[in-house]
């Protein structure tokens, strides 16, 4: 409970954290879930949960794939840390519900009634679930939950759009950071070669429709296997995304460098967005001296990645996408509302899930 008397929260949400002390609400092993908002806070009933790819990757490999499973893990981290926080990846994912109370003094611009997308992470937010996540089978991302979340004074939400669905809008929200910060760096450079480790992806598909508006000279999709390719070439719902499809283990830094290579590179601007470990070396490998690597996987090893391109002399800048860019969810929608092929790539993804 907060002290007597005391109404005003800190705008980062600092009187939120319970052990340890003086951490951020992201450092924080515990927040605090009181539904009494301080005068900046937000509350929001929720109606859907997105687990970030990594955290959902990790949770199903480790349980198997059984659905039961994830679901009592998911559940039990929430009881016990107050927000939804993968211990193993450090990462949570974000949600969708509808405003249902609003501080007096909220900064935000919300109202009682709207429904919203929160643009900030789980893993900083404090949450409760109160329907022991029933409608959810445990294998999928998505995850349909009712409960409650507190947004403080300096979070971000955007408010969901009319003309997609809560599921499709959650999905191009969850990933909004991606292809703006790819856009700011794609005009960094005259006609760049970029590099999209997970190009047939959400946030891959993005950050290639991004790197072509921007004015990227070639554009080169990194898949797994054939049938990401498939979804990228020829008739695929993807094609037109990229100048070349390669098939290749990202995990494997000399085929990586080599098929880079041999489709037009090394590439000026590389971004990774693959949920998978282990794909720093490649990356490095196939980004030329001066260019510059963008991290979006929760995955990425960032001492990996910068004791490899140490160790390798490779004179590139590294950079962790944060996932904030100003004005970022208006444009990953405006990209998804007139992209045919990203907009074919996500209602395949939602079928898929």
């Amino acid at each position: 409970m907060w002290p007597v008397g005391c109404t005003t929260g800190d705008p980062v949400g600092l009187h939120r954290v319970l052990e340890p002390l003086g951490v951020l609400p992201q450092a924080a092993e515990r927040l605090d879930t009181d539904p009494v908002l301080r005068d900046d806070e937000v509350r929001v009933r929720v109606e859907r949960l997105s687990l970030d790819a990594a955290s959902f990757r990790q949770l199903e490999g480790k349980h198997c794939g059984d659905g039961d499973a994830v679901r009592r893990e998911v559940l039990e981290t929430v009881g016990r840390r107050g927000k939804m926080h993968n211990p193993v990846t450090g990462s949570g994912g974000m949600l969708v519900g509808t405003v249902e109370e609003v501080g007096e003094s909220s900064p935000l611009g919300l109202a009682v009634g709207d429904r919203i997308a929160t643009l900030v992470s789980l893993t900083l937010t404090p949450l409760v679930i109160e329907d022991g996540l029933a409608g959810w089978d445990g294998r999928s991302e998505q995850v349909p939950a009712d409960g409650y979340a507190i947004l403080f004074g300096r979070s971000i939400a955007a408010r969901l759009p009319e003309d997609l669905s809560a599921p499709l809008a959650l999905a191009v929200m969850d990933v909004c950071g991606a292809p703006a910060l790819v856009e700011r760096h794609v005009r960094r450079y005259a006609d760049p070669v970029v590099v999209v480790i997970g190009g047939a992806g959400k946030s891959g598909s993005l950050c290639l429709a991004a790197a072509r508006r921007a004015g990227a000279g070639r554009t080169i999709a990194v898949v797994p296997h054939r049938a990401e390719a498939d979804l990228l070439g020829g008739t695929g719902p993807g094609h037109g995304l990229t100048d070349h499809v390669l098939v290749c283990d990202a995990r494997d830094p000399v085929a990586l460098r080599d098929g880079v290579a041999a489709a037009g590179g090394p590439a000026d601007l590389t971004i990774v967005c693959v949920d998978v470990p282990g794909c720093e070396g490649g990356a490095i490998l196939a980004t030329a001296e001066g260019g510059t690597v963008i991290f979006f996987s929760m995955a990425t090893s960032f001492s990996a990645a910068a004791l490899g391109a140490e160790g390798l002399a490779a004179d590139v800048t590294m950079i962790i996408g944060n996932g904030y860019v100003p004005g970022h969810a208006d444009l990953a929608l405006e990209i998804v509302r007139t992209d045919p092929a990203v907009r074919a790539l996500f209602d395949r993804r939602q079928l898929d899930g």
